[in-house]
């Protein structure tokens, strides 16, 4: 039985995935802020480079089998704009950020995607790929969508999470059942 939940923290790029994991993180100590973009470069998962959008693919099924003792463990903020396929059993709250079309555009542009990426990535915003996926992947139970346009959504988001994460320790604590 795990301690601590496992909390997916997904979105289209540029919703603020990694900064809402960090905060979380400070929030929240006990828990482990794994990017899975890091992760994917520390253990060489790399399966081939998209030229087209400028990306690296992933070899998935040796993501998931390498993760998995890491879930098994509890504890994890999972920062990634792919949410669907990490274990259903293994995951306590997938949260899905959402942003305006307005400033998902400014933030894009200032990464300077290529167009293919860049059209791609607003696309998906706007057509609410991710968070359908998290929806068809998930107990909708557990599947939540906040809004991340500026720093006041990511407190209130991460105080909203924090309250979650320990709602859940005490729902899940051997000693008190």
């Amino acid at each position: 039985m795990r301690k601590l939940p496992n909390i997916i923290i997904t979105g289209t790029p540029g919703t603020g995935k990694s900064a809402h994991s960090e905060r979380l993180v400070e929030l929240m100590p006990k828990m482990t802020y794994v990017s899975i973009n890091k992760y994917i470069k520390d253990h060489s998962l790399e399966d081939g480079f998209d030229e087209e959008r400028q990306s690296t693919m992933v070899d998935e099924d040796k993501l998931i089998d390498l993760i998995t003792p890491d879930l098994e463990e509890g504890g994890r903020i999972i920062d990634w704009h792919v949410c669907d396929i990490f274990p259903e059993s293994l995951i306590d709250l997938v949260v899905v950020l959402r942003t305006s079309t307005t400033r998902l555009f400014d933030r894009l542009k200032d990464r300077n995607y290529p167009q293919k990426k860049f059209i791609d990535n607003m696309d998906s915003e706007i057509m609410e790929i991710i968070l359908n996926d998290a929806r068809e992947s998930y107990d909708p139970a557990i599947v939540i969508e906040l809004y991340s346009n500026d720093n006041d959504d990511l407190e209130s988001n991460c105080q909203r999470i924090e309250d979650w994460a320990k709602q859940w320790i005490i729902d899940n604590d051997e000693d008190t059942e």
